[in-house]
């Protein structure tokens, strides 16, 4: 597997992955499992953030701490990446956040841009773009090429389930980008959705099936 990247292997991921998948999990289940699972990955994606030293006095001396130097920005693909942002916000509670909007055609299954927006010091900052699904690779794709745009260089790709299709089109578009992924599964439908996967993140988080 090329290095940039990374399939996770842990075994809570694969136990509430589980979980996600089964057709008969509730809405508040789901959606409690995708928090939990952003989270690991959150804390995967951010394991080579800059320090710098801080120095500070504890009860007992002073001593020199480390903080993170880089900040963090979030920037979720709407609408299902909005479920794994309170996952991120754990992790970095000072992150801005950023909101990219796209929707799949359902016949060129090609992404189109409805919304756009992202914090003006984009360029200084680590960027962790958010989508619990990496299909076909298009909307990532196109987040990132907006990213991009803003002059942002640091940029690492956050899913929950991925196919190969998607990781492919999305290294071959963006080899600079780092993936993080929970699973790694068999392929896309003819429909462009993930096999085995999850059905649809969105609608399964928000409960509009």
């Amino acid at each position: 597997m090329d290095k940039m990247v990374n399939i996770l292997t842990h075994p809570l991921i694969a136990h509430k992955l589980t979980i996600m998948r089964d057709k008969n999990t509730s809405v508040k289940d789901f959606r409690e499992c995708a928090h939990e699972v952003a989270l690991l990955i959150g804390y995967e994606a951010t394991k080579d953030l800059i320090l710098s030293d801080h120095e500070i006095e504890t009860p007992i001396t002073k001593t020199i701490g480390k903080t993170i130097e880089k900040q963090v920005a979030l920037i979720p693909i709407l609408r299902a990446g909005l479920g794994m942002v309170d996952a991120m916000m754990d992790l970095i509670p000072a992150a801005k956040i950023g909101h990219i909007g796209l929707y799949r055609n359902e016949e060129t299954l090609e992404p189109v841009e409805y919304y756009c927006k992202l914090p003006t010091d984009i360029a200084k900052r680590q960027v962790l773009v958010l989508d619990p699904m990496l299909a076909t690779g298009g909307s990532a794709v196109a987040a990132i090429n907006f990213i991009k745009k803003r002059n942002a260089n640091n940029i690492k790709f956050c899913c929950i389930i991925a196919a190969p299709e998607g990781i492919k089109v999305l290294r071959e578009a963006h080899p600079d980008v780092e993936i993080f992924c929970g699973a790694l599964d068999e392929k896309l439908n003819e429909h462009g959705y993930i096999v085995p996967g999850l059905g649809d993140a969105g609608d399964r988080l928000f409960g509009t099936l």
